[in-house]
């Protein structure tokens, strides 16, 4: 399964951006996905997750702010992020699961396979 995420970039703080992540495989839909971020010098955090049925999970952090939806059809995941802040800053990076067993939606090694990632900028 290869990842390619895409959509970041330079925003003002209170500004939106909507970051994409499209992946191979014909069996996306049996995937669950997760957005993780990372800031210098920081740990790799939770963001949002979606599960193959639809049910998303998101970090308290971005609750109420960043809404994450898939579409099987075109094999993507769109994290909308609204009402950004300068601590969103970080490099975003999506994940796919394909074994739920066990699978908690804030836990990286939930996932086998990880995008390449994405800068996100909030200037302030």
């Amino acid at each position: 399964v290869q990842l390619q995420a895409s959509g970041g970039g330079l925003v003002q703080a209170g500004g939106s951006l909507r970051l994409s992540c499209a992946a191979s495989g014909r069996t996306f839909s049996s995937y669950d996905m997760g957005w993780f971020r990372q800031a210098p010098g920081k740990e790799r955090d939770f963001v949002a997750a979606i599960k193959r049925s639809g049910t998303t999970y998101y970090a308290d952090s971005v609750k109420g702010r960043f809404t994450l939806s898939r579409d099987n059809a075109k094999n993507t995941v769109y994290l909308q992020m609204n009402s950004l802040k300068p601590e969103d800053t970080a490099v975003y990076y999506c994940a796919a699961s394909l074994d739920d067993t066990n699978w908690i939606a804030a836990l990286t090694i939930s996932y086998d396979f990880w995008g390449q990632g994405t800068q996100v900028t909030v200037s302030s």
